[in-house]
């Protein structure tokens, strides 16, 4: 009688189980405010703390799935360096580049791609900042947690405007050229 009535309850467990993954998937959205996180920017003792970076500013950012990766290398990086100016003079006053990585290693991939000032290079080190909006995926090849492929506008720590990657890596709304067709 006991194995029934645990039989009989199991099938109510479920849809709160299935229930909170659902709650887990769910990313930022237009209107929503940006996560208090703080992301590194060339050595782990310069910390950027993601509301001061936007607040009372408007910021364009884009994140990658990592650093030196060619999608990212060639093409989703570049764009952002040559359309910087076009980006700026729409009234964005940042543009900063998020991945999940170390922040000597985003300081390099900067360095290598002769960035400047044109972009800030901002390694999520643990995923935090990523996982808290909700914009995380697991790429085992490129070592697990790492960030879909998106760029985000926000205003005084507001989103705007954002545009993922429908598979969370390819390249066409989160280019500069199209992001910047939509300032």
């Amino acid at each position: 009688m006991a194995a029934q009535t645990l039989l009989h309850l199991r099938p109510a467990l479920r849809p709160a189980r299935s229930f909170l993954p659902a709650l887990r998937s769910m990313s930022i959205k237009v209107g929503d405010e940006l996560p208090n996180v703080d992301l590194y920017e060339e050595t782990p003792a310069h910390t950027v703390n993601t509301r001061d970076l936007c607040a009372g500013r408007k910021v364009l950012m884009f994140a990658v799935p990592g650093a030196f990766t060619p999608g990212c290398s060639k093409t989703h990086l570049p764009g952002y360096i040559n359309n910087a100016d076009s980006i700026k003079a729409k009234g964005i006053q940042e543009i900063a580049c998020v991945a999940v990585n170390d922040p000597f290693v985003m300081a390099a991939w900067g360095e290598t791609k002769k960035v400047g000032d044109k972009i800030r290079m901002l390694a999520d080190t643990s995923g935090e900042f990523t996982k808290a909006v909700g914009l995380d995926q697991d790429l085992a090849v490129l070592g697990g947690l790492r960030s879909k492929r998106y760029s985000m506008l926000v205003d005084d720590g507001r989103v705007v405007q954002l545009n993922v990657e429908p598979d969370g890596k390819g390249l066409s709304c989160s280019l500069a050229e199209n992001t910047l067709s939509k300032l």
